[in-house]
């Protein structure tokens, strides 16, 4: 873990880059940049969407818009904060996003899927915006959706729900019947049949 007087000054050199990139319009180019890796930063995105910063709750809600828009999760499976200068890990929990809501139009294969997120993502789910399902640490379900790069959206288990609410049968990758949705043309299991 970084130093509190190098997390204190990595923050605000990471803050500044961010408010830079905030003007720009869409999200800065982060898969192009890169970096020098600075060490990592004691920010912590835990499970329910809420960001932490040295064991205290991030409270500044256009800090955390700012930082958002420069994450970037690499090959090597970890998450970072990004500028052109520099490249500092932070940790994660489960996915940097919520996806706090879906809305549907259509029905069966014609059918497409838009999810909002937390920070305001608008994604339509489709074959460049799969939605997987894994099992959770307790055991219970975790419905993913990809927003961008490698970054994905938790969820959340009321998005979910209108999500089951929605799902006919179907055929998984592996041949198995399973209980699933469509969205733009292709089909995403969310579960075993009954």
């Amino acid at each position: 873990m970084a130093a509190p007087d190098h997390d204190q000054d990595a923050m605000q050199s990471i803050l500044k880059a961010a408010e830079a990139a905030g003007g720009a319009k869409g999200y800065p180019p982060v898969e192009r940049w890169e970096p020098e890796y600075c060490g990592e930063m004691d920010l912590v995105i835990r499970r329910d969407g809420s960001w932490w910063h040295e064991g205290a709750r991030i409270g500044r809600e256009r800090m955390i818009r700012l930082f958002s828009r420069i994450l970037r999760k690499d090959e090597d499976g970890e998450t970072y904060l990004v500028t052109p200068v520099e490249k500092i890990r932070i940790q994660v929990e489960a996915a940097p996003f919520l996806a706090v809501r879906v809305d549907h139009e259509g029905e069966g294969r014609d059918q497409n899927l838009a999810f909002l997120t937390n920070m305001d993502d608008a994604v339509a789910a489709g074959p460049h915006h799969p939605i997987r399902v894994e099992p959770g640490p307790d055991g219970e379900p975790d419905p993913y959706v990809h927003v961008r790069g490698r970054l994905e959206a938790l969820i959340t288990r009321a998005a979910f729900y209108d999500l089951a609410a929605l799902a006919v049968p179907g055929v998984d990758d592996q041949g198995r019947k399973v209980m699933g949705v469509w969205s733009r043309g292709a089909f995403f299991a969310l579960g075993p049949a009954p």
